[in-house]
C-alpha cells in the first residue's frame, strides 16, 4: 500500500489522504468494505496506527508537515504468518528542521503505535522516516 496526504495547522491534522493498493501490476484506491479481505483491512490497520503515530510525533517535535508520502510493504508465509513488514514515510516541512534525533524519537514512538505493540513481530522488519 501506499498513501499522499496533506496536513493543515500545527498538529499536523490530515487535509487530505490517497490509499492505493498494488492489485497485479497496477495501483488502484484502496476501498474498503464489508466484501474486503480481512488480511486487506489488517494491512490497513497497521499502516493507518503507523501515518497517525509518524504525523502526531512530528507535530510534537514542532515538525509541521505540508505533505507526506508514505508505504508498506508486508510479506507473508502460505500460512499468512508475517515474515516482512517494512513502512516508510517521507514528509515535506513547512516549518521546523529534523535532525537526527528527532527522526529516531518519531520513529520510536511508531513502534509504540496500539497495532504494532498487539502483532508478533516479523523476522524483518524496518521503519524508516525522511523529512525535507
Amino acid at each position: 500500500m501506499r498513501l499522499k496526504s496533506s496536513y493543515e495547522g500545527d498538529t499536523n491534522t490530515v487535509a487530505s489522504l490517497a490509499v492505493e493498493q498494488k492489485v497485479g501490476d497496477q495501483w488502484q484506491p484502496l476501498d474498503l468494505n464489508e466484501a474486503s479481505p480481512g488480511f486487506d483491512i489488517f494491512v490497513y490497520a497497521i499502516f493507518a496506527c503507523q501515518h497517525r503515530f509518524f504525523r502526531v510525533n512530528c507535530a510534537e517535535r514542532k515538525l509541521i508537515l505540508n505533505s507526506a508520502e508514505g508505504s508498506i510493504v508486508i510479506g507473508a508465509d502460505k500460512s499468512w504468518n508475517m515474515e516482512i513488514l517494512k513502512i516508510h514515510f517521507s514528509g515535506q516541512l513547512g516549518s521546523g528542521q529534523a535532525s537526527p534525533g528527532d527522526i529516531d524519537y518519531i520513529v520510536s514512538r511508531m513502534k509504540q503505535c496500539p497495532v504494532s505493540l498487539n502483532i508478533r513481530a516479523a523476522p524483518d522488519t524496518e521503519s524508516t522516516v525522511t523529512l525535507n
